[in-house]
């Protein structure tokens, strides 16, 4: 229950940090409130789906109420909370087993230069640029640029191999780069 005078809508995140790790829910729910958007769009970025996005969102929030107890330093839940969303992301694609053929080097890499009908495609924002790499550069991409994590806070939480990571990075912002570069021209 919230503490009687708290007004959750002005609440310091750590306040409701610290109030969701004494099983207020209604602290709970002003956190995801506050980070639904934030969420779904990084599900949206990692996984290149709109409605698994929001799936995985809502699972990520509920695997942080239940775990919640474990975070040892309240300003450290925006990390925390990532951690999570990518472990949800990382456990739904294991579920599927579409990121072990993706992951898998032995396979032959996607044609990379846009056809005529990609390159019109390419006249498009973002999140549909994203669509076009992998799902493992997808997330890693997302990781690095979106998030501002480093090859090996990716690494980390993905448990990728940092060279995996560095090589996902690269691939992908070179697509990126070319796919924006045709949709320009």
């Amino acid at each position: 229950m919230a503490r009687a005078g708290i007004d959750l809508a002005q609440a310091e995140e750590g306040a409701l940090v610290l109030a969701v790790k004494a099983r207020d829910q209604r602290a709970f729910a002003e956190l995801v409130r506050r980070r639904q958007g934030w969420m779904r769009a990084l599900m949206r970025r990692m996984c290149g789906n709109a409605a698994l996005a929001d799936d995985l969102a809502q699972e990520a929030f509920m695997k942080a109420w239940d775990k919640i107890a474990g975070l040892e330093q309240v300003a450290a839940f925006s990390g925390w909370l990532r951690r999570v969303a990518v472990t949800t992301y990382l456990m739904d694609k294991r579920r599927s087993q579409a990121v072990f053929e993706e992951l898998d080097e032995r396979n032959p890499p996607h044609d990379e230069q846009p056809s005529p009908a990609n390159a019109a495609m390419a006249k498009l924002d973002l999140e549909r640029a994203l669509a076009h790499l992998t799902a493992p550069e997808r997330l890693c991409v997302s990781l690095n640029h979106g998030e501002g994590m480093s090859h090996g806070e990716i690494s980390d939480s993905t448990g990728l191999p940092l060279g995996t990571v560095k090589s996902h990075v690269s691939r992908g912002t070179e697509k990126l780069q070319r796919l924006m570069t045709a949709a320009a021209a």
